[in-house]
């Protein structure tokens, strides 16, 4: 959901407040599109990790000097049709990755802090680990 559209749910309770069955029924929708958000979300994850796994799977291909080491890669492309068709395709994904990485970096260098500069910043490197104390 959009931000205005959570600011509109919020005026309408605001206004009916005193109606429990359109309460009920804003309840319902959110709840609904949580779910979809969610069933998204693992979607997503699971395309993620296919590719992630034909990425290292490439890489230790040719790391074993296999004869066709983009073959994992190129499969899993395939299977989503994002193999590029023609010559034009693939200069335009091309530039769309340059453009992406020079876009990453500058990111980069912006959110980086001066080093030695103000308190050193506690970073978690996982969900699953706590921050040391």
């Amino acid at each position: 959901m959009t931000r205005s559209e959570f600011d509109d749910i919020r005026a309408h309770i605001d206004a009916e407040a005193d109606h429990p069955g359109d309460l009920l029924r804003v309840a319902r929708s959110l709840l609904s599109d949580l779910e979809d958000a969610r069933m998204r979300e693992a979607t997503l994850r699971a395309h993620y990790l296919r590719l992630l796994t034909a990425a290292r799977a490439t890489a230790a291909a040719e790391a074993a000097g296999y004869p066709e080491p983009l073959t994992f890669l190129t499969d899993e492309l395939a299977k989503r049709g994002q193999l590029p068709a023609g010559e034009e395709e693939v200069h335009r994904i091309l530039a769309d990755a340059r453009t992406a990485a020079a876009l990453l970096a500058c990111l980069e260098q912006a959110s980086a802090p001066p080093a030695g500069k103000g308190p050193r910043v506690r970073r978690c490197a996982g969900t699953s680990r706590p921050l040391p104390r």
